[in-house]
């Protein structure tokens, strides 16, 4: 099939919904029953029991490979897995196996896996046949998996690859990119006449607060042999589940193989519930189908009653009043677990932000977990929810690339890529009525110059699929404060110093992105305003005086601390940490919004004794789909907390529970898994039922207990149930390529600098004594070392030892036979904070090498040791 064009993508979303896909596990253990009453519709968990493989696997989808010694997981899994926001990670293969056990294959049932996500290139394969291919790593899709299945065990295999690919979308971002099935499966069977997966549009055509109506699009497909003749039937139930409206039937005439859409009106419903964040009512259809008198299946769709309006001089408008949104934007990944969080884990996320008095979240900057929308629905915020088209300024890495492919040859792909994702998120997401405008991308500017009007176009392309697809949602132009593509869409998002740039711009706008503040918990109990005083028209002595007329909503940047390719102290920027604990910023919010108080903040003391709370007494599903959050707390003698944050010991002592990095974790305050001002936090799941007890425990300090017992699941059996496996925790450094020819350059050579302390002359620069260091002399902003290596070289590798571990940020650069200088690597300051640090750089030649530093704030101004690695050049 050649390269779609839009008014091809409609029609191919069928096809997306229906396209092949493959996975795979050896355990001979049968899933929950797939039976549903009266030959209707099933839909369980298929998240337990998978055994895993990473890297390569010479015939891993084959049914008789014995994966016995391969690692036991429960989806949502990560590679990545423990993590803890090193800006380094695996990519490559990760290979997924599991059984599923049938008695028999029923004639005239379709047996299909719908996987809500796995990062980014999936080969899904069942009994050896490979039966479906997805690309893109942040949207969902069914693969129907009855031609390959037999009565007795089959065997599921799904190869997941994470490599950068440059036709496929996001080629740039600043989160990580970890590969897995980091989202949840299910396993569906159905009747051969169904409704296919997310096969229902739900919309609200002539609303107000008087009435409503309610307006059903139903995909009807026959997997059968037959024709058949389809009768729809759908009703409609309130917020209190009493049945509000019944729509009048249709008929649809479906060949064998084929799919129609059925379409029906209600009749105007009086006095709906309307959705908002303040009243988050939730209605849902229930649609049957039924042939020759038969029920062939039923299909429950959530909705809700809402309308909204963008204006470009009024701003933003919701059932009829005028709304300023105040938001946050938020990444999917947490400590531990990376992207593989649960959806308990999700509903918590949303519940914070909400709890801040927030009414807006922008899903930063991809598709999220379908639960997400399902949260924002349920709690009351609105979503932005987001195509994963996305610019970064250049870092050294593959996700550093320009946002458009600069090879003609990729330009294609790559647009079908970012169009494809786009249309599967709003398939996915349509119906959920806390979403009230699709965000296109994030600063895809940072492209080349010469690809910005290939840029321009395709982000037309994407608003006017958006609009196809999808009518009554706007499209909005993110990021958009640079590359004059801020009037392409309906709605514009400016981000950073867009606030005081573009005033009031002819086009309905919000602030994509203010704040960016970075800190570590507790950080300043401040909000953090960054640009937006400096909107033209605000009073900067007066706070909210940008809040003017023509303005829509703000969002900060960012709700929750994140992993980066940029490091730590990037990804650092949230008003609450990765272990999901609020910094201070964000009590000054919650206290400015929601006028809650902040608490007394806890102060240094005599610690005498741990204590443990949790989010919940109970995990309800040993699924994959719950867990809780498990908070350790230092108090002294009298049970009040302190900042004091000595090393803590946290184990599962009994029963089922499972941490990311096993049954027991270490939080330390100089660590990756932090305890910070007195208070360390982690999030357990369980994949059996059962009483879990926990146990923390500091030397010197009473112990703390506590139990949580998780509902609904097997049986945990204590000396019988096999326990989780220990994962102790490594930052992954990713490996160097080795470059054969190769030599070290610079020892004992000439050097330079902008000016040097006393004691610490640029010669201690490359002495090969790493406890000796140059340093400027004070008052030096400059802060520049030269090393001369008498030589041109082509440098491939720079090795900087500083004077200690912390969080330094420079530019190197080598000057070229022009004497100009080419710059070979840049860290920002927070990137890394290794003391010695190894790192690629851009293949350039010269013979002088400068380095100039960014010291953070606190640590020893200078540099102990710089070694270059590469080829000599002697022509």
């Amino acid at each position: 099939m050649g390269r779609p064009s839009i008014s091809q993508i409609a029609p191919l979303l069928a096809m997306i919904a229906l396209a092949p896909w493959g996975l795979s596990s050896a355990l001979a253990d049968p899933v929950p029953s797939v039976s549903a009453p009266n030959g209707g519709r099933a839909r369980v968990n298929f998240n337990a029991d998978w055994h895993f493989k990473l890297g390569k696997v010479a015939d891993g989808e084959a049914p008789t490979l014995d994966d016995a010694a391969w690692e036991h997981v429960g989806l949502p899994h990560s590679f990545s897995m423990p993590y803890f926001r090193a800006p380094d990670f695996y990519v490559g293969d990760g290979w997924y196996r599991k059984a599923l056990t049938l008695p028999a294959v029923v004639p005239g049932r379709r047996y299909s896996l719908e996987f809500e996500g796995a990062f980014q290139d999936a080969h899904v394969y069942v009994n050896g046949t490979e039966l479906a291919h997805h690309r893109g790593g942040y949207t969902g899709f069914p693969v129907d998996i009855t031609p390959a299945l037999h009565a007795g065990r089959n065997v599921i295999a799904v190869r997941v690859n994470n490599e950068w690919q440059a036709t496929l979308a996001p080629r740039a971002g600043e989160h990580v990119f970890s590969g897995g099935l980091y989202r949840d499966v299910w396993l569906v069977t159905s009747d051969a006449v169904h409704v296919p997966w997310t096969g229902t549009r739900v919309t609200t055509p002539d609303l107000s607060a008087a009435s409503g109506k309610v307006s059903v699009e139903t995909e009807v497909r026959n997997d059968g042999a037959v024709p058949a003749d389809v009768l729809v039937r759908t009703h409609v139930v309130d917020d209190r589940g009493r049945t509000v409206a019944t729509l009048p039937d249709t008929r649809v005439s479906v060949d064998p193989g084929a799919m129609q859409v059925a379409r029906q009106t209600s009749m105007p419903i009086p006095c709906p519930h309307l959705w908002s964040p303040e009243t988050p009512a939730l209605y849902h259809t229930v649609t049957t189908l039924t042939v020759a008198g038969r029920t062939r299946d039923r299909f429950e769709t959530e909705f809700g009653f809402r309308w909204f309006e963008w204006t470009a001089d009024k701003g933003f408008f919701l059932n009829g009043r005028h709304r300023y949104f105040k938001g946050a934007n938020v990444h999917q990944d947490q400590a531990g677990w990376g992207d593989a969080v649960t959806n308990g884990a999700i509903d918590r996320d949303v519940r914070l932000i909400k709890d801040a008095g927030f009414d807006f979240i922008r899903g930063s900057h991809y598709p999220h977990d379908p639960h997400f929308a399902e949260a924002t629905d349920r709690v009351g915020v609105l979503f932005l929810s987001e195509a994963p088209f996305w610019g970064t300024a250049g870092f050294k890495h593959a996700w550093g690339a320009p946002s458009y492919p600069t090879e003609p040859a990729e330009a294609a792909g790559f647009e079908d890529s970012v169009k494809q994702q786009l249309a599967e998120m709003i398939r996915i997401n349509r119906n959920h009525p806390s979403i009230v405008v699709w965000g296109m991308d994030n600063e895809v500017y940072f492209t080349k110059k010469e690809t910005m009007p290939q840029v321009r176009r395709l982000l037309k392309d994407m608003v006017a699929l958006s609009h196809q697809l999808d009518p009554t949602r706007p499209a909005s132009i993110d990021g958009a404060q640079r590359g004059e593509i801020d009037k392409l869409g309906d709605v514009v998002g400016y981000n950073g110093d867009g606030a005081s740039l573009y005033p009031n711009p002819g086009i309905p706008n919000f602030i994509g992105e203010y704040g960016s503040t970075m800190s570590d918990r507790p950080g300043d109990y401040a909000p953090g305003w960054d640009d937006l005083p400096n909107t033209p028209g605000a009073d900067k002595t007066k706070e909210g005086s940008w809040r003017l007329p023509w303005r829509s909503g703000e969002a900060i940047w960012a709700g929750f601390d994140h992993g980066s390719i940029a490091g730590k102290r990037f990804g650092g920027m949230g008003v609450i940490d990765y272990f999901r604990l609020p910094k201070r910023q964000y009590y000054w919010y919650r206290n400015a919004y929601a006028h809650v108080a902040p608490p007394v903040w806890p102060v240094a003391g005599t610690p005498a004794a741990l204590r443990i709370t949790t989010s919940s007494p109970t995990i309800a599903r040993a699924d994959g789909t719950d867990d809780v959050q498990v908070i350790v707390s230092v108090l002294d003698a009298q049970g009040h907390r302190l900042s004091n944050s000595p090393n803590v010991d946290l184990t599962i002592e009994a029963g089922p529970g499972e941490l990311p990095t096993g049954r027991a974790i270490t939080f330390a305050p100089d660590s990756d898994i932090a305890i910070r001002d007195g208070e360390a936090a982690i999030a357990m799941r369980s994949w059996q039922a059962g009483l879990t007890r926990l146990r923390a425990t500091s030397p010197g300090l009473k112990d703390a207990v506590a139990t949580v017992r998780t509902i609904s699941g097997p049986t945990f059996v204590p000396g019988q149930t096999p326990l989780i496996a220990d994962r102790p925790y490594v930052a992954y450094t990713a490996p160097l390529r080795e470059r054969p020819g190769d030599n070290s350059f610079g020892s004992n050579n000439p050097t330079f600098a902008s000016s040097s302390a006393p004691d610490h002359s640029s010669q201690r620069v490359n002495d090969g004594d790493p406890s000796t260091y140059w340093a400027p002399a004070a008052g030096d902003t400059t802060m520049s070392v030269t090393i001369d290596l008498e030589r041109v070289v082509e440098i491939h590798r720079l090795t900087l030892t500083f004077p200690q571990a912390a969080a330094y940020g420079f530019v190197a650069e080598v000057r070229d036979r022009q004497g100009n200088w080419q710059k070979l690597i840049e860290q920002v300051e927070g990137q890394d904070d290794r003391q010695t640090r190894s790192i690629e750089t851009e293949a350039l030649a010269g013979r002088q090498i400068r380095v100039r530093l960014r010291p953070p704030t606190g640590a020893l101004t200078g540099l102990s040791e710089i070694q270059a690695l590469g080829a000599l050049k002697t022509e």
